[in-house]
């Protein structure tokens, strides 16, 4: 059984690509069942037009420098994604790239816009997905802790969607949501391979969760992308939002994520967050919150 590791290295993900197709997806004639998953190496060799010895290289993580082109090459005859693409060049350039330590300060300007972001949830996440600030409706919708209360515990974005029994319980689909999760963070992750948080984070999920430990070794990828987003919460009702990630120029790896709310789920949160305000002897409960 192959350990899994909390490394990042091209030989990796081209492993993990190459053992995902079948001789039938790309092309190529299939001779009965096979001893191991996947293509052989000399396969994706042949279709990417380079030596068998030269990408047995590549897969063993020597340093062999492959070329822009031949990389494309190699995305080719892998069928990868454009996110997987973007990823084979990004671990590529692994050895000879130098992460850069940017602080993680958040800014006044973006503590300012989260608060007129009301009643939108909104926050920003730090390079490893710690969340560095967020807004009261945040706290609302997520069930975070008062960020006032919270100063030295910064709640991590992947591992709450990992161990919070409660979002597995009012997501019917977490399982898939938190695929797609992890392979975002992988992608993230790619930016900064020697980092020490991003590693002990790895090694803390695979401790404790049975899906990270599972899915983690396929090596998926993808690129956050603004959405549609809809769910219930016992506590609250039905919620849509369109989900944005912005980024600044000065730190691209911390990101705010902004929750914009249909006009009903931003009613809701607007009375929520006005209850929130008021001494408990003045709060006047609905019936239910899907009157509004």
């Amino acid at each position: 059984m192959r350990e899994i590791s909390s490394s990042l290295t091209l030989g990796e993900f081209l492993r993990a690509r190459r053992e995902r197709l079948t001789p039938e997806e790309v092309g190529l004639p299939s001779y009965g069942r096979r001893r191991t998953p996947g293509l052989r190496r000399e396969e994706v060799a042949h279709l990417a037009h380079i030596g068998t010895s030269w990408y047995t290289s590549l897969e063993q993580d020597r340093e062999v420098n492959p070329s822009t082109q031949v990389l494309d090459s190699i995305a080719e005859a892998l069928k990868l994604s454009v996110d997987e693409q973007r990823h084979l060049h990004m671990l590529a350039r692994i050895g000879v790239a130098k992460e850069t330590e940017q602080a993680q300060e958040v800014s006044l300007g973006l503590e300012r816009m989260l608060k007129a972001l009301e009643p939108n949830p909104a926050f920003i996440l730090g390079r490893n997905w710690d969340m560095l600030m967020w807004n009261q409706a945040a706290e609302i919708v997520f069930h975070l802790p008062a960020l006032t209360m919270a100063p030295g515990q910064r709640p991590n974005w992947l591992r709450r969607f990992l161990t919070d029994a409660s979002l597995q319980t009012n997501n019917p689909d977490w399982e898939a949501k938190a695929q797609v999760m992890m392979a975002r963070f992988r992608a993230d992750y790619a930016h900064f391979p020697h980092d020490e948080r991003f590693r002990l984070l790895i090694e803390e999920f695979m401790e404790i969760s049975e899906l990270f430990r599972s899915y983690w070794p396929l090596h998926d990828v993808q690129i956050a992308v603004d959405c549609h987003k809809r769910w219930i919460d016992p506590s609250i009702g039905k919620m849509e939002f369109e989900h944005l990630t912005l980024e600044t120029p000065q730190n691209p790896y911390m990101k705010t994520m902004i929750y914009m709310a249909s006009p009903a789920t931003c009613e809701r949160l607007k009375y929520l967050l006005s209850v929130n305000s008021l001494p408990m002897h003045e709060v006047a409960v609905p019936r239910s919150l899907d009157d509004f």
